[in-house]
């Protein structure tokens, strides 16, 4: 009950952290443009959408997470067909070259981020309808199934939530005890087939090359890279203070969402960004914690692998601020602006709380 509560309180203390750099953000661009965005927008937004996640989270808290996995096809099912929606005329939102949104009602949603809660679920529902020895014949049929969301994400094209979702494959793989001959020599072989495949696409090797040397595109797509360094090099060790950015003045362009961590630390410094780290660090203590603690194989696979997703975002994000990764479109959960992803760290966080509720349910029943 206390990793719980720990949990709820980290989360909601990286999210009030993020809702005032996101209006924080909103305001110097406000200012910079005139009185062409509503300063309180974005902050709305936001609240909004945390809202709604706490409603709906709660609902997948009541459902289980075993009635979760038990429908996890039509959830899968569905997932495709949004997936496949981006990619339909005045449904799908073409922005900065990319098929990634659709329009639902005048607010846009990301399929991808939802695929990351169907994904796992649907691979444990495989799992547990599996023979106890598993063959490899078996094994690769699923494959078909599991990558096809992340074949179309990989059209879209959104490079980084396909990683992430290969990663939390792999993850998966290796919890759940597959024989490492089935799985280890394949994935060789195919990020072997996969690296040559994006060296050959043009977006891909140009952010390499940006990541390698940002000044040599200042004007383009190193711009933003290349700023963050700056914002966060400025911060020093206390920062500058609270609301005393330069870099949100448009020098870091959409800061509120990617790269608002590059702001933060410019405002709070190195201390600041330390302490942010210590709070992701403390969700993913939770929640191993939360897994270890489960008295129930899927209830560990589930707590055990939203928690890794999450902390894998937050290094992505942070890492690509600081300059140690390449950009990769991967928002800071909880923090960054961000409907569909903060939705999806929601659900996930109500999966996690889920299974903790259980143990507790358990001990109590027992004694």
């Amino acid at each position: 009950m206390k990793t719980r509560v720990y949990l709820f309180v980290v989360i909601v203390t990286i999210f009030c952290m993020g809702v005032i750099m996101v209006f924080n953000t909103t305001s110097a661009e406000m200012i910079d443009r005139g009185s062409e965005i509503w300063s309180y927008l974005s902050m709305a937004k936001q609240i909004a959408f945390c809202s709604l996640g706490l409603f709906l989270g709660y609902l997948i808290y009541l459902f289980s997470y075993e009635r979760l996995i038990q429908y996890a096809h039509i959830l899968l099912g569905f997932s495709l067909f949004l997936l496949i929606l981006v990619f339909v005329p005045k449904i799908g939102m073409h922005i900065n070259g990319a098929h990634r949104w659709i329009n639902c009602f005048g607010v846009s949603l990301q399929p991808s981020e939802f695929v990351k809660i169907v994904l796992p679920l649907f691979y444990l529902r495989l799992f547990s309808k599996a023979p106890k020895i598993l063959r490899f014949k078996t094994f690769f049929l699923w494959q078909f199934i599991l990558l096809a969301p992340i074949g179309l994400i990989i059209i879209e094209p959104d490079n980084g939530t396909a990683a992430i979702l290969l990663a939390t494959l792999v993850v998966l793989y290796f919890i759940t005890k597959i024989r490492w001959l089935y799985w280890v020599i394949p994935i060789i072989i195919v990020s072997c087939l996969a690296v040559t495949l994006a060296l050959s696409m043009k977006h891909v090797s140009d952010r390499i090359h940006i990541y390698l040397h940002p000044e040599a595109d200042l004007l383009g797509k190193g711009h933003q890279p290349y700023q963050a360094k700056i914002a966060a090099g400025t911060g020093g060790l206390f920062g500058r203070g609270l609301g005393e950015s330069l870099q949100k003045y448009n020098y870091l362009p959409e800061a509120r969402s990617d790269y608002i961590a590059a702001i933060y630390a410019e405002e709070f410094g190195f201390v600041g960004i330390l302490l942010l780290i210590i709070l992701y660090m403390a969700i993913a203590v939770c929640g191993f914690k939360i897994a270890a603690a489960s008295e129930d194989q899927d209830g560990y696979y589930l707590a055990t692998i939203f928690t890794f997703m999450i902390a894998l975002q937050a290094f992505l994000n942070l890492g690509v601020v600081s300059g140690l990764l390449p950009s990769k479109g991967t928002n800071l959960p909880f923090f960054s602006q961000g409907g569909s992803s903060l939705l999806a760290n929601i659900f996930m966080i109500s999966i996690i709380m889920s299974v903790g509720e259980k143990r507790v349910v358990c001990i109590k029943q027992s004694s």
